[in-house]
């Protein structure tokens, strides 16, 4: 009758605990926008994506090339990165291990001694331990055996927990692909700076020339008293103005150089490129494909998406803690007073199995917190994923922009050049007949100056654009 009563408490207490963990929060989730616009710019797009080309097809100048490979395998932040794929790696396994039994093994040498006034040394003084031999005193115990322990996984809480484990490794990827992306695009902006740097300091020291050839000229206007002084320091002051321009551009060059061995994990040295191929350099045709494409083809919209896979998974682990755990338990193995006695079968052997059902009953308040913050958890991936896709999509779209306006804009630049190298000459020839102020001379050549900088400048923004566009469509990484 007793036993009977024991067992309807355990039964009804077991039914409380259940009950108690199945009632829990509910918090409204929010659904995912995944549609993009059709187009970029409300304009007709090609189907066929510029990311889907390879870097070693886009990027065609052989010193780019071995410049970028060389990053690729010695960049320390994406070695560094390389490594976290290795612990997010190894936290897969260790989430693979909570789910499966955990078995170990060990051994124990034990001895004790207890006093003879207590109900076990008193049961030991009257009870041999062999029918013809006394209990030892102290006793010693030898034991030898396996012990498993299993939480079974009634509400996949150890499944999901993997899960979200693999989707973070796989996060992780992509992170790093986004890395490899970003990588290629700022050493390719870089090498294009650093020919547009050559190329304008080619054209300080050509405007040099021009300018010596102006003073010497003015100079014998002076000694002809056609000019005063004040013209000659005008034109000194303005070669002196170029000269501190060459040095400048010198400095540039060097931090460019500089910033290219960085990324490439190596100490300064000179950076091989051919210097003259500036000018032949034609930006390349840009195919955006379909704003969708972005959803495949760019790592960091794929590495939120994964990010928001975790964070939900993540939710349905906390939810579990709600719910009532069982968890298996037993060993087996050999136990003697004496090691000559520890494999003697049935005496030495020793076994044991059990069963444990428990649920959250005061310290729920701490799993409702948890809960929350997973629930907070997974809306942050969800507005970071939705940030993503914006952001990407705008800076396509502002890449698209940018090529098209950088193209109109060479175009005019290019005829102002070649409207001020003619004005050169015949500002020159004027100022020589004393038809023209030696101001207009002046003026020229710093316009002419200016212009020739800014075509150097436009048709670097222009490569640089086309560069931006492949890293903004998600190329490069593959």
């Amino acid at each position: 009758m007793l036993k009977r009563r024991i067992y309807q408490g355990l039964s009804a207490a077991c039914l409380a605990l259940a009950v108690a963990g199945c009632k829990m929060p509910q918090l409204v989730g929010r659904d995912v926008r995944r549609s993009v616009p059709s187009t970029y710019n409300n304009s007709a797009q090609d189907t066929l994506s510029t990311a889907k080309v390879q870097w070693q097809e886009f990027f065609t100048d052989p010193n780019l090339k071995a410049l970028i490979d060389s990053a690729l395998q010695r960049n320390q932040e994406l070695n560094i990165t390389q490594q976290e794929l290795q612990i997010a790696r190894n936290e897969i396994q260790v989430r693979k291990g909570e789910y499966l039994p955990s078995v170990t093994l060990g051994g124990q040498a034990a001895l004790d001694r207890v006093s003879r006034y207590t109900i076990q040394g008193a049961t030991e003084d009257q009870i041999n331990i062999q029918p013809d031999r006394r209990t030892p005193d102290p006793l010693a115990n030898f034991q030898l055996g396996a012990y498993a322990s299993w939480e079974v996984d009634i509400w996949h809480k150890l499944r999901n927990a993997r899960k979200s484990a693999a989707t973070r490794y796989l996060a992780s990827v992509e992170g790093r692909n986004f890395m490899v992306t970003n990588l290629i695009a700022e050493i390719a902006t870089s090498y294009y700076e650093l020919l547009a740097l050559d190329n304008q300091l080619l054209i300080l020291q050509q405007n040099i020339d021009i300018q010596d050839n102006a003073l010497r000229v003015v100079r014998q206007q002076k000694e002809s008293a056609r000019v005063t002084e004040l013209a000659v320091k005008r034109f000194e002051a303005q070669i002196q103005n170029t000269i501190s321009l060459q040095f400048a551009t010198r400095q540039r060059i060097t931090e460019t150089e500089n910033r290219i061995n960085f990324l490439l994990g190596r100490f300064p040295q000179p950076i091989v490129r051919d210097d003259e191929e500036f000018n032949s350099l034609v930006p390349k045709t840009i195919q955006a494909g379909i704003p969708a494409q972005l959803l495949s083809n760019r790592p960091d919209i794929r590495q939120a998406e994964q990010q928001l896979v975790a964070a939900k998974l993540d939710v349905q682990v906390a939810r579990a803690n709600f719910y009532p755990s069982l968890g298996i338990s037993g060993g087996v193995g050999f136990g003697a007073f004496k090691p000559g006695l520890l494999f003697t079968t049935p005496g030495a052997l020793l076994y044991s199995i059990a069963g444990d059902l428990s649920a959250p009953l005061i310290n729920r308040n701490g799993i409702k917190a948890l809960y929350s913050t997973a629930n907070a958890l997974q809306l942050q991936a969800v507005y970071n994923y939705e940030r993503t896709v914006l952001n990407a999509y705008i800076e396509v779209a502002n890449q698209l922009s940018n090529i098209n306006n950088l193209e109109q804009g060479y175009e005019a630049k290019l005829k102002e050049v070649q409207a001020l190298s003619l004005s050169i000459r015949i500002s020159n020839s004027l100022f020589k007949s004393v038809r023209a102020d030696y101001t207009e001379v002046l003026f020229t050549q710093r316009d002419a100056l200016n212009a020739r900088f800014d075509l150097t400048e436009t048709k670097m923004k222009q490569l640089n654009a086309t560069v931006n566009v492949y890293r903004a469509l998600g190329g490069g990484w593959e």
